[in-house]
């Protein structure tokens, strides 16, 4: 099964959480802070949304930082991915 986003919406997957801090103690998985960086599964068309044209600047493949608390989680095939609009990514990381 695949997912076709509609509109703005953008597919994605999130990058792994870290495990150790940077002093080197490792995290338990209740304390380890929810990833904001992901890469992108799939992108929606853009198109007219809420009355204004969209044009979308991210595509598949592009490894992006979002909105913290941003996006609706879904389990796929056993992965977890979240579905956001564009407009909830912060920026592309090169």
């Amino acid at each position: 099964m695949k997912l076709k986003p509609l509109g703005d919406r953008v597919v994605l997957k999130f990058c792994e959480a870290e495990e150790t801090t940077k002093g080197g103690i490792i995290l338990t998985t209740k304390a380890q802070e929810k990833p904001q960086t992901a890469e992108i599964l799939a992108v929606g068309p853009g198109g007219v949304v809420d009355g204004k044209e969209v044009k979308m600047e991210v595509k598949v493949g592009d490894k992006v930082i979002l909105s913290k608390y941003s996006g609706t989680e879904v389990k796929l095939n056993g992965e977890d991915l979240v579905i956001v609009r564009q407009g909830d990514i912060l920026a592309i990381v090169k």
